[in-house]
């Protein structure tokens, strides 16, 4: 299990958001956290303890600018999502990104767009592209969620959907939308799920705040997941400490 960090940027600054209530006016956004500090200070740190493979999101325009700010920190060692499509992929790979991360491209109107996806990667080669999936629960099962996670899709997360899609992408990224942002603790049926569901790199995010998450995490999964951790770290205002998490997880490269 690996650590994979996260700089979220809305609107040119870093930010911890709940990503439920992002919507285009803003009205009802819930913001864990911001601060004035460039993105670069985030991706040295990041760079400086040798954790690659991190997420950089774009959440809304206006956050260019800051993206690139980050990739110039640590080139090569960044992932870029938010707003991916094939035209751009190659504006964020040639500065620096090691891989683009796909959303709202392929997963849209409640539907996988296959078209789509076969452009994306057509246009970056499936060694550079991400799959970010997000899930929400539903009848006891959980589906995929497009459009912001507000609408739930007929894909259930499965292992034959991972099979269908893997031949189009290097890694998957999967929110755990239910509880993503809120601290509240993982999601463990979620991580059960996944366990074993592909062979590629698998990060999971939603809900993690402490190192017996991780500790769970692991243990679920055989040491196969990889994690990401926005809100609940110090150094975004939360309380579980970055350097405990980034001891913790490189312990496990050396057992």
């Amino acid at each position: 299990m690996r650590f994979r960090p996260c700089i979220d940027l809305h609107a040119g600054k870093v930010k911890q958001i709940v990503g439920s209530t992002l919507r285009d006016d803003n009205l009802n956004l819930v913001t864990n956290f911001e601060t004035v500090q460039p993105p670069s200070v985030f991706a040295r740190m990041y760079k400086d303890d040798c954790l690659y493979g991190g997420h950089v999101i774009m959440l809304g325009p206006g956050n260019e600018s800051a993206v690139f700010n980050a990739l110039e920190a640590f080139p090569g060692g960044l992932q870029v999502g938010g707003g991916i499509n094939p035209e751009n992929a190659y504006r964020y790979i040639d500065k620096g990104a090691s891989h683009v991360i796909v959303t709202s491209f392929v997963f849209k109107n409640g539907r996988i767009q296959w078209d789509n996806l076969k452009k994306m990667s057509s246009a970056t080669g499936k060694s550079r592209l991400v799959l970010d999936l997000s899930c929400k629960r539903k009848d006891g099962a959980f589906y995929i969620v497009t459009d912001r996670w507000q609408i739930f899709s007929d894909e259930k997360v499965s292992r034959e959907l991972f099979a269908s899609l893997e031949p189009y992408c290097d890694e998957f990224l999967i929110h755990a939308a239910d509880v993503e942002g809120k601290q509240g603790g993982i999601d463990i049926e979620l991580v059960s799920l996944l366990a074993g569901c592909t062979c590629k790199p698998l990060t999971y995010a939603g809900g993690i705040r402490s190192i017996g998450d991780l500790e769970k995490i692991n243990k679920t999964g055989n040491g196969t997941i990889d994690v990401t951790i926005g809100s609940a770290l110090d150094i975004f205002g939360g309380a579980l400490p970055y350097r405990d998490v980034v001891a913790y997880c490189q312990s496990l490269q050396h057992t």
